[in-house]
């Protein structure tokens, strides 16, 4: 029979006991005439000339009638088909299309299920930054691909990615921007490679530089010239140094300690009180916080033993924070270098520059001794290989003499030379 323009399947009740609470699943099964057959609170079975049977949930919003599928019978119960519509039901009552609510929640819900570029990003970055050397090598991969990758490829399925795509994130600044260019191909071609590995997309990789990237931009060292660290000339460091010591802030014996260490900014600065034997006059670097990932021993001479006993014992870091708990910034030696010392022109690691220049053009040291110093692994991997020891007595008279040369100026130049 017709109700309201409906048909309604007189075993279960024709109009008189439409929506009647205690219809059962077994009477939901025995329904069999094609149309379709009236539930309770806008939920009907629907069945087809084909004998297929479904849910079907029908409502009124802003004056239009409107109808949803719930399913098929045989994958949604009548408890569950119930529960929908009364789901719905109450969202009607809010003025809000329950179909359209749906909707988008499905689409939202694909949406996190698709490995997109950005999430095989994330995952990456996550999988891999505990072996990076700091968190500030992290952030740099974050920043560098949410600006220029993310928002022409980040939303892509990883798998839609191709060699135009990665062009139209690359090209733009390949020229002007070619060193930053440069890292974000690769940091790319890293991703697209763990996705590959993942199984998220397949070969080839369309990031890679050799046979593909290269046939379509020219080489970086064709379009912007390498740029070094600006370094302090190895005959103006005496004249450095007096005016350093004139200076008694903890930023000023952490840069003195960099300089007569040779050593890197992050290893300076994260470097705690457990890494310095006194006894033995050494400094160890745990493997986690080299380059390299080799544990790297610094010899200390007698004026640097002396600079880290006069430190304040605040905390474990060797040169800590005015804000407790914390050593100083990444970024406070190279201001004080700008601000404090007016020198703009120089960075703190342009000092390791200093040091290789005077221990190439001035001290009588092999080269391997000043690679060591400076904790460079050999690039020949077979003299490499021979040689498993650190040198570090012999760097130990290295950097003696380097922190002669850096206090008692050109004199010392004649004593090496004949040394």
């Amino acid at each position: 029979m017709l109700y309201n323009g409906v048909y309604i399947n007189p075993d279960i009740g024709g109009g008189s006991m439409v929506g009647r609470k205690s219809i059962t699943p077994l009477e939901i099964r025995k329904i069999t005439e094609v149309g379709r057959h009236a539930v309770g609170r806008g939920l009907y079975l629907q069945v087809s000339k084909w004998n297929t049977r479904a849910w079907v949930y029908r409502y009124q919003i802003a004056g239009r009638r409107r109808e949803m599928g719930l399913g098929s019978c045989n994958a949604v119960t009548l408890a569950h088909a119930r529960a929908l519509a009364k789901r719905y039901g109450e969202l009607v009552k809010e003025g809000v299309d329950p179909k359209i609510k749906r909707d988008a929640e499905i689409v939202e819900n694909v949406t996190k299920q698709v490995w997109t570029f950005n999430r095989c990003a994330e995952a990456y970055i996550e999988a891999h930054s505990p072996s990076w050397k700091s968190a500030k090598h992290k952030e740099q991969w974050k920043n560098t691909l949410k600006q220029y990758a993310s928002p022409v490829i980040g939303t892509l399925p990883v798998r839609d990615v191709n060699t135009a795509a990665i062009m139209r994130v690359i090209e733009p600044i390949w020229l002007t921007k070619t060193e930053t260019a440069s890292r974000v191909r690769g940091r790319i071609e890293r991703i697209l490679s763990w996705s590959i590995v993942n199984g998220y997309r397949d070969h080839p990789n369309p990031a890679i530089w050799r046979g593909n990237i290269s046939e379509l931009l020219p080489k970086p060292s064709e379009v912007s010239e390498e740029k070094h660290h600006p370094a302090l000339p190895y005959k103006e460091a005496a004249l450095f140094m007096q005016e350093l010591s004139n200076r008694n802030t903890i930023t000023a014996k952490a840069l003195a300690f960099t300089i007569l260490t040779a050593s890197r900014t992050s290893e300076v600065i994260e470097a705690s009180w457990d890494e310095i034997d006194f006894k033995e006059k050494v400094w160890t670097i745990p493997k986690g916080r080299t380059k390299s990932k080799r544990i790297h021993r610094v010899p200390l001479t007698d004026s640097l033993v002396v600079l880290l006993e006069g430190m304040p014992r605040l905390g474990g870091w060797v040169f800590p924070s005015p804000r407790a708990g914390k050593h100083i910034s990444n970024m406070a030696m190279l201001k004080f270098l700008k601000t404090t010392m007016k020198r703009p022109d120089l960075t703190v690691h342009g000092f390791r520059s200093t040091f290789r220049d005077w221990a190439a053009e001035v001290s009588p040291y092999p080269r391997e001794l000043a690679e060591a110093a400076l904790a460079h692994v050999l690039a020949d991997k077979t003299e490499a290989a021979y040689q498993r020891g650190d040198f570090l007595e012999k760097r130990r008279e290295l950097m003696q003499d380097w922190h002669k040369f850096t206090h008692e100026g050109l004199a010392n130049l004649a004593i090496l030379q004949s040394a």
